[in-house]
């Protein structure tokens, strides 16, 4: 149970500072082992707090996924920040104004052509996105075109070409660590011999950066490789859990709902976390039951649909839940995917020994 002092109001999102301390540490040490620097992606946590506990453990900068997440961790102290996705000319104003109010290194990264010319004399360190498998963004590395950004970047005509970035994010749908380090495998021998190619052609390849969680948890060698950008270890979810990347235990936020309705007679009950608390994300289809969500320490209970604002949750019989889960007890759900759980909250409540011992704001927004 949660000490709670006053009361928290639900919905509410749990942060379990002891587990993410652990999965931060135990990332940490992966990168050292591996011979990579880490910088994760804090799309996931969108928390300056986190971002600077995972800077203790010795991560070099961050990952964001928005210019909002960019400008939070640049104004709170944290400078040194890729935006890993692709740019789109019409953001420049927006990413110079950042740099120029805070001071922050923002890199960028682009895998086109007309792009690549705008951001001529702009001053900024750029990255080039390359398809590892993916199939989502970045350049095929085996086109010719993928060699003309590549000579575009090299120019450097105002700018400096950092190196190539990927994402693994393929590695989501695999079933087991096995399958995720053979994906994790593929990424760093596709991105080593995409540089080998364009230093072949004379361009300068300084970096190679890689990642997803589940790649990072399963792979076994990363020679060539400089970077990697992690970033759901953070919290890890039930997705995670059923492809094998972490223990039930590892799970560091869940969302604190309260009973609603529970009608006699009935195999389900309604709680007030739905879909604008834990999204729609169905979780890991080819691994697992289908489910919403999880119940913490109630396996003979799943979330079976949800609405806007009501979470279905579905007992294996009636028999299992009567007389139990009366309206106004309160339930822990572990999201399918933290990452978008964490994006429907302004705050997290931060669980330290048992009870909510602070308050940590979420850099949500567009």
């Amino acid at each position: 149970m949660i000490s709670e002092s006053p009361p928290v109001q639900t919905p509410a999102l749990l942060l379990h500072l002891d587990v993410v301390k652990r999965n931060v540490a135990r990332m940490a040490e992966r990168a050292r082992r591996l011979g990579v620097r880490l910088r994760p992606h804090a799309k996931t946590h969108k928390c300056v707090e986190l971002a600077c506990l995972q800077l203790e453990h010795g991560a070099h900068g961050l990952t964001v996924a928005t210019l909002v997440e960019a400008r939070e961790l640049a104004r709170g102290g944290l400078t040194d920040l890729t935006w890993a996705f692709p740019l789109d000319p019409t953001h420049l104003p927006h990413v110079r104004r950042i740099v120029d109010e805070t001071g922050a290194t923002l890199r960028v990264v682009v895998d086109d052509l007309a792009t690549a010319r705008a951001l001529a004399g702009s001053g900024l360190r750029v990255w080039l996105k390359v398809d590892c498998g993916y199939h989502r963004a970045g350049v095929d590395p085996a086109s010719t075109y993928a060699l003309e950004v590549g000579r575009e970047l090299a120019r450097e005509r105002g700018l400096v070409f950092e190196g190539i970035l990927s994402h693994s994010g393929h590695a989501y749908r695999t079933a087991n660590k096995g399958e995720a380090a053979r994906v994790a495998e593929e990424e760093r021998r596709v991105m080593v011999g995409f540089a080998e190619r364009l230093r072949g052609e004379g361009i300068a390849v300084r970096e190679i950066s890689v990642g997803s969680t589940p790649s990072m948890a399963a792979v076994e060698d990363l020679t060539g490789v400089t970077e990697a950008r992690p970033g759901n270890y953070v919290f890890y979810d039930r997705t995670m859990v059923l492809i094998g990347c972490c223990a039930p235990e590892d799970v560091g936020v869940t969302v604190l709902a309260s009973v609603v309705s529970h009608q006699p007679g009935a195999s389900h009950f309604i709680v007030d976390a739905g879909a604008l608390a834990l999204s729609k994300d169905a979780g890991p289809g080819h691994v697992g039951p289908p489910a919403m969500g999880a119940v913490k320490g109630h396996p003979e209970l799943s979330v079976a649909t949800l609405s806007q604002e009501h979470g279905l949750i579905r007992a294996e019989s009636r028999a299992t839940i009567e007389g139990r889960f009366q309206v106004g007890e309160r339930i822990e759900i572990i999201p399918n995917h933290s990452c978008l759980t964490v994006a429907h909250f302004d705050e997290y409540c931060v669980v330290e020994d048992g009870r909510v011992a602070d308050r940590w704001r979420i850099a949500r927004g567009r």
